[in-house]
């Protein structure tokens, strides 16, 4: 028995002394002596709008000498007046005191900032710290610099209980109405203008009987589950205008998701739309560039007044991740737009209405997941009359072999009318021996283009100027040239009239 004890008494011992000799490692650390690499020199966080976070970004400290050591202090320059938030081996704080880092190894460090509302500075200005490695002559730092921009931001109020307030969306079937966050817009918020960018969060109705003004240049962001609601007899007129320098669009409105990360640029279904009611009417848009959304102008109208709903120039609507422009029953009329990449259709056309498309660029090259619906699609079950659709000069074109669909049923009025288009449809059975796909009918077709091709410069990158050798140069009626004497540019249609918004 004292044999056995012996043992267990020799074993403990040995782990003591091997455990022992573990932990004097924590006390072998030196100092660093000012030779810590990092994974760059400067952190840049991207744009950020003023008291909104921004993501998480990541620098890496290495220590690349044969000998472990701990570093004295990680601190931020500004101490309690910064505005940026470091996470340290999983710790948070603004100060961090002797921190291990082995020999050969490298540590993460995240950093994070939000910088609250401005009432002294410039509208877009720069937000600048830096990290603190050690002091004195051993002292290292790395900057980290975030662009500012200040905004106007509007959302909905809470109440007592902090619940949000809430909008009823008018609804077909009474006993359902939608309710949504939102708020209706005060008389002081109904124009937009260029000076700060605008952050909606939930839904901004415009009131009854009052219009929304929004001035070129302006900006507009929203937020996740965000859009505008264009109440019954409310009116939204933008007011964009031709750029001089097409990369920054500086006189066009813009209307986008409020993630401003370039990760985020071309990401869709960020926010949600732009609602027009039925009986909402004579709304006008010049050169807005809206995207990003989940439906980018849902219109809708009674399909039996004489007032028209909306008139868009000039403007590209794209990379939304249902539709583009989803009308139903309304009267549109459209010069000069690009609807291009959506999750669903370009252009959907539905319960009747009254349309007039002239020079529109419809391309749906989605390639973010699978795509079912056309870049038009033209479906009128409900027998509502279609009036009419026409379509002059325009291009219908997309990565499918098919990009226009038309489902009609039997007893509805259903009058369409493409002259000088160039159209996608490449033997699919869904068109074979279908009157509505009867080419050779001058009732419905004139001077059509099949299954030519566009030369577009890069579409699945939004981009749908036309190439030299484009099948569309030269191929438009003077007819539609006339009626839209220059293109999304401000391009002059002299001679060979090109088909869709962009002039060759």
């Amino acid at each position: 028995m004292l044999h056995i004890r012996s043992k267990f008494y020799l074993l403990f011992l040995a782990m003591a002394m091997l455990l022992g000799s573990s932990c004097r490692k924590d006390f072998e650390y030196q100092d660093s002596e000012g030779n810590l690499s990092f994974s760059k020199d400067t952190v840049y966080l991207d744009t950020v709008f003023s008291t909104i976070s921004s993501r998480t970004y990541s620098l890496k400290v290495y220590n690349k000498s044969k000998s472990d050591v701990q570093i004295p202090s990680i601190t931020l320059a500004k101490g309690l007046e910064s505005n940026y938030r470091i996470n340290v081996a999983g710790q948070a704080g603004i100060n961090f005191y002797d921190t291990p880092l082995l020999a050969k190894d490298s540590l993460y460090i995240f950093i994070e900032t939000t910088v609250g509302a401005t009432t002294n500075q410039a509208h877009e200005f720069l937000d600048t710290d830096a990290l603190v490695f050690d002091s004195g002559a051993k002292e290292q730092r790395v900057a980290l610099v975030t662009l500012i921009k200040d905004a106007i931001f509007l959302y909905p109020k809470k109440n007592n209980n902090e619940i949000h307030e809430v909008l009823i969306l008018p609804s077909e079937n009474q006993e359902k109405s939608l309710k949504i966050t939102g708020f209706i817009l005060d008389d002081n918020q109904l124009n937009f203008t260029n000076q700060k960018p605008y952050v909606i969060y939930g839904y901004a109705a415009i009131p009854e009987n009052k219009t929304l003004n929004i001035d070129k240049g302006a900006r507009v962001y929203f937020h996740k589950n965000s859009g505008l609601w264009v109440q019954k007899n409310s009116s939204l007129q933008v007011n964009g205008d031709l750029s001089t320098h097409q990369e920054t669009l500086e006189s066009e409105v813009i209307f986008e998701g409020d993630r401003l990360e370039p990760e985020f640029s071309d990401i869709a279904g960020q926010w949600g739309t732009i609602w027009f009611d039925k009986e909402s009417y004579n709304h006008r848009i010049n050169y807005l560039t809206l995207k990003n959304g989940t439906v980018g102008l849902l219109v809708e109208g009674t399909n039996t007044s004489t007032q028209q709903n909306l008139k868009i120039s000039n403007s590209q609507i794209y990379n939304n991740s249902s539709t583009n422009l989803w009308a139903k029953s309304a009267s549109i009329e459209a010069e000069n737009v690009v609807l291009g990449n959506a999750g669903g259709s370009s252009l959907q056309l539905t319960n009747g209405g009254t349309y007039d498309f002239t020079h529109v660029t419809v391309a749906n090259y989605w390639s973010d997941g699978f795509r079912t619906a056309a870049a038009l699609q033209i479906d009128n079950l409900n027998e509502k009359a279609l009036y009419q659709a026409n379509f002059t000069n325009c291009i219908i074109d997309g990565s499918k072999s098919v990009e226009l669909a038309i489902r009609n049923s039997s007893d509805s009025l259903l009058n369409f009318f493409f002259d000088h288009c160039m159209l996608k449809v490449q033997g699919a059975s869904t068109t074979s021996n279908n009157p509505l796909y009867d080419f050779s009918d001058a009732t419905k077709y004139q001077s059509i283009f099949l299954n030519e091709d566009a030369a577009f410069t890069s579409p699945r990158l939004h981009n749908f100027l036309i190439k030299e050798n484009s099948f569309a140069i030269g191929k438009g009626t003077v007819e539609g040239a006339l009626a839209v004497p220059k293109d999304i540019r401000g391009k002059e249609r002299t001679n060979l009239i090109t088909l869709g918004a962009y002039q060759y």
